[in-house]
């Protein structure tokens, strides 16, 4: 019985293991032919690249060896596209983070951020001097920021020449019946002394001299200037205090060389006072100075606003906009910044049509208009309604060159030098890091709220961009770094005349992002160069800077916000 129990089960375990068997090895041949169907339908002659790195072709599916991408086929019919054209998956436009727009015509205007300070307007200033020459005996107003009415005594002076003059007059009062003449010319004497017919009269009653005349406002204002002090000998006509008028101030703002042609007579502009926060104003220029300042490269552009409520001081800090319309007959086609990409001798963006199997980019060169801050005025190059490339374009560029396309790097035109000379040499690298390194450390002083050091650092930069030697620098190279330089030096006015730390982080926008497309163009350290951006900056519209580190720390707020921002791209050799 013992014996019959285990041959049972002997042959139980065999009927299992035939049934599992079966189940995983029985539909072997199965899967094997439809595998072997599945190669039959595919060329041999098919052909897997990336989608980021077209350079890549291989005989069969795998990873890019670049960058670990899974490979894709190769369409049929790609030899049907326009040779010129570079087509992207919707896959690897995500990865690039590529980002298009439709071009539009639209009015074409320049915001122009203009700083300046409240100042007393000149007309209605006023040099209180003294008529009768001698010595200050009394200062009825001794100090600035007094208010003063017209015909308020200000101080006395005691003159011995008014003593011998009234003298005079006692004694050709005398004999005024037989000498009316004589008698005439010692008052008229004190007539030139501004000696009114009131104190004359007065002089003739007493019968005896005045030894002090009082020198009283010929206007009535503020006193803005104290001119003279008690006990001062002062001769006719020397000034004693300045007057003005506050009901109507000025605010002159400063007018960079490179704005001039922007700002006209009649230009509006709104404004804000810093310290009257969260209020506007509107104003019209009313004046453009002709003359440019020969040290800081700056005119003067006046706006006259009404003060009768005296809220409005003289000296105080105004940030001005002015939005200035091109002068055109027809709209401007306009295009972001960010979607040209400058050599120095070709403005180039990237035009994006549908292809089957994703999105195709085509090389274009367009000239430049005007330059609006961020964004330009296309001349020639774009028509209405096509679509261009804003964000992800040197990603593209890079893709289209390792494809052998025309590019930026290696443009269609013969004859045309091409901007693959700009790859620069250690030599040239580091004729150049000299620049990059005083950026930095201008950088670094805004960071650490020191005004002082900012400015120190700006002669530094300065001077740096003025020390690039061209003639080391290969031909296309040094075109471009003349221009880049010509740029650079154009912004510098600016941040050397700000009279505080908010206008020179104002003013550092527009540097900083020289200084990352000159990064872009020419890499010129061995090392990475973060672009960083914050968005709180600019008015909420966001400003970037280089950095050689990671970490954040933020020159537009500096300790306010030192955190505030994040890595946007990365500059690799």
């Amino acid at each position: 019985m013992k014996r019959t129990n285990y041959i049972w089960k002997a042959a139980g375990i065999l009927i299992l293991g035939v049934l599992l068997g079966y189940l995983f090895f029985g539909g072997g041949n199965d899967a094997e032919e439809a595998e072997e169907h599945d190669h039959s339908e595919m060329s041999e002659d098919q052909i897997w690249t990336c989608s980021m790195h077209p350079s890549v072709r291989q005989n069969e599916p795998g990873d890019c060896p670049i960058c670990g991408m899974d490979l894709i086929p190769v369409s049929e019919n790609e030899n049907e596209l326009d040779s010129d054209m570079f087509v992207m998956s919707e896959n690897a436009l995500k990865l690039a983070n590529v980002e298009t727009l439709i071009v539009g015509t639209n009015d074409a205007s320049k915001e122009i951020r203009l700083n300046g300070k409240v100042e007393v307007d000149e007309r209605n200033t006023y040099t209180q001097s003294t008529h009768i020459p001698g010595r200050i005996e009394q200062l009825s107003v001794n100090f600035t920021g007094e208010k003063v009415n017209r015909g308020q005594v200000l101080a006395s002076v005691y003159s011995p020449e008014l003593v011998t003059a009234q003298e005079e007059l006692l004694q050709a009062a005398e004999i005024r019946e037989s000498q009316p003449e004589l008698f005439e010319a010692a008052k008229q004497k004190l007539r030139n002394w501004k000696i009114g017919e009131n104190q004359i009269n007065k002089m003739l009653s007493r019968g005896e001299t005045i030894d002090r005349f009082p020198i009283t406002a010929d206007v009535g204002g503020v006193v803005t200037d104290l001119m003279a002090e008690q006990g001062d000998y002062l001769e006719r006509g020397m000034p004693i205090y300045e007057i003005a008028n506050l009901d109507k101030l000025w605010v002159l703002f400063d007018v960079y060389e490179s704005n001039m042609s922007w700002i006209k007579e009649g230009s509006k502009i709104e404004y804000t006072i810093k310290s009257l926060p969260g209020e506007t104003f509107e104003g019209e220029v009313n004046f453009v100075d002709p003359l440019l300042n020969s040290n800081t490269r700056v005119a003067t552009a006046r706006v006259e606003i009404d003060n009768e409520d005296r809220r409005i001081k003289p000296g105080m800090f105004a940030t001005g906009i002015i939005e200035n319309s091109l002068n055109v007959e027809n709209e401007k086609i306009v295009i972001p910044q960010s979607a040209v990409l400058w050599t120095g001798k070709r403005s180039v963006v990237y035009v994006k049509e549908d292809v089957e199997s994703g999105a195709g980019f085509k090389y274009r060169e367009v000239v430049l208009g005007a330059s609006l801050g961020d964004s330009y005025v296309i001349e020639e190059g774009l028509n209405e309604g096509e679509e261009i490339v804003v964000n992800g374009t040197f990603t593209i560029d890079a893709a289209v060159q390792l494809a052998g396309r025309p590019s930026m790097m290696n443009p269609p035109e013969e004859g045309e030098s091409n901007l693959s000379e700009i790859k620069l040499s250690e030599a040239e690298k580091t004729e150049l890091q000299e620049v990059f390194n005083s950026y930095l450390a201008l950088k670094n002083t805004l960071v650490e709220d020191d005004f002082e050091g900012a400015k120190k650092q700006l002669i530094g930069l300065e001077k740096a961009i003025e020390a690039v030697d061209n003639s080391v620098i290969s031909n296309s190279a040094a075109d471009a770094m003349e221009n880049y330089k010509n740029r650079l030096q154009s912004e510098l006015p600016a941040l050397k005349a700000s009279e505080d730390i908010s206008a020179l982080r104002t003013g550092f926008i527009d540097l900083s992002a020289e200084m990352i497309r000159m990064a872009k163009s020419f890499k010129p350290f061995n090392e990475q160069i973060y672009i960083q951006h914050c968005p709180m900056a600019n008015n909420d519209k966001g400003a970037d800077w280089l950095s050689l580190s990671e970490e954040i720390r933020n020159p537009y707020y500096g300790s306010a916000m030192l955190n505030c921002g994040e890595v946007t791209d990365v500059i690799k050799e």
